[in-house]
């Protein structure tokens, strides 16, 4: 192989390509990069049997070839070429790097025993890269860590038409994110399930400027792809059935709240900074005003009070501070709506632009309340 490449690009496209190779791979020859050249480009892959990623770059190719080298020290050694032009050639068993005045000699693995990386499923239908990774961000919230039970650590996708539902949960809330795409099929009805970790991932590198085509095929059910940018990722996907939870939210709520977004997060976070680990905040909403507070009589305490609309009886609800954070910091919009129906049942949180508006349902956070002691 002998190939000149633009290092700027060389170092983006390697960098890309080598975050998923994990720390320990199954393999030793997992931990390399495999690099081909023909036709004008440099393609790169990594694969580590449950994520895979693609990516190509331009390049003058004047020997073709096919090579596996390191890819965490390609990286490292990408990123900190000098020149603005890169030569890669091969000769016996090394590859050579040269750029400006520095070069370096890096050891071929056995391309022979690098796995046949997946087949890309066929387009399922795109989305733009903003929508795309909003909606990962807020669906990701809810996410388990929990590897016992593998289908909560998933982020179930449902592809309805044109609409698309991103849902997780961890038992003790549920994020719920739903966005409107180009399908490829406007008669499609279909799930699957990926792990959060991966798709939150994915979404962090992704050109905005470009749209996310989505790959799946539903009968074999067994992966997904994602395009962006001739940016190529493969996701094995979770093997399970995803919890029920349509029914967790309520038909009706009794009791309306609406608050600046803002003010009640910078509240919560002075409020909570008097909270044991997973102690509770106490929020006592009366028809002006809603008091937060924290601690017991013998230790330190907090609160205050932030004004709110109330429509509906008043309630005292408590809750997991970080996990009250974590659902209004997904919110986008400057209010908040919080809608209630007992002191004990899951609450639901949903964006709004202007204060007397209708709520937003794109976005819909669930949180089960925390038992509380005056």
């Amino acid at each position: 192989m002998k190939v000149e490449i633009n290092s700027a690009s060389f170092a983006d496209a390697v960098a890309w390509a080598t975050r998923i190779i994990p720390s320990r791979p199954a393999t030793p020859v997992l931990s390399g990069i495999k690099l081909h050249a023909a036709d004008g480009s440099l393609q790169l892959s990594a694969f580590d049997y449950e994520v895979s990623a693609r990516h190509h770059i331009e390049a003058g190719v004047d020997e073709e070839g096919t090579i596996v080298v390191l890819g965490k020290l390609l990286a490292d050694i990408a990123k900190s070429l000098p020149a603005e032009t890169t030569y890669l050639s091969t000769e016996g068993s090394r590859l050579s790097i040269k750029s400006g005045k520095s070069s370096f000699n890096l050891q071929l693995m056995p391309e022979s025993e690098y796995p046949d990386l997946p087949q890309i499923p066929a387009k399922m239908g795109s989305v733009d890269g903003k929508t795309f990774i909003d909606a990962v961000n807020q669906a990701s919230v809810a996410v388990a860590r929990d590897e016992n039970r593998p289908v909560l650590t998933g982020v179930k996708v449902s592809f309805e038409g044109e609409k698309v539902v991103l849902t997780s949960t961890d038992r003790f809330r549920l994020s719920r994110a739903t966005f409107n795409w180009s399908p490829s099929d406007p008669e499609l009805d279909t799930t699957a399930l990926i792990r959060g970790s991966i798709l939150r991932d994915v979404s962090r590198s992704i050109d905005t400027a470009q749209n996310v085509v989505v790959g799946f095929d539903p009968q074999a059910r067994n992966l997904m792809s994602f395009d962006n940018s001739g940016r190529i990722s493969t996701a094995q996907l979770i093997d399970g059935e995803f919890p029920t939870v349509d029914r967790l939210f309520a038909d009706d709520y009794p009791i309306h709240v609406v608050i600046d977004r803002q003010e009640l997060i910078d509240a919560l976070r002075r409020v909570s900074l008097v909270a044991e680990r997973n102690a509770p905040i106490r929020m006592e909403f009366s028809q002006e005003e809603v008091k937060l507070s924290a601690g017991t009589a013998d230790e330190s305490q907090a609160s205050e009070s932030i004004a709110v609309d109330l429509d509906g009886e008043p309630i005292t609800v408590a809750f997991n501070p970080s996990y009250l954070l974590d659902g209004l910091s997904a919110i986008s919009e400057p209010y908040v709506r919080i809608k209630m129906t007992t002191a004990v049942k899951a609450v639901e949180f949903n964006g709004q632009q202007e204060k007397d508006d209708e709520e937003s349902l794109a976005y819909r956070y669930l949180l089960v309340p925390m038992r509380f002691t005056n």
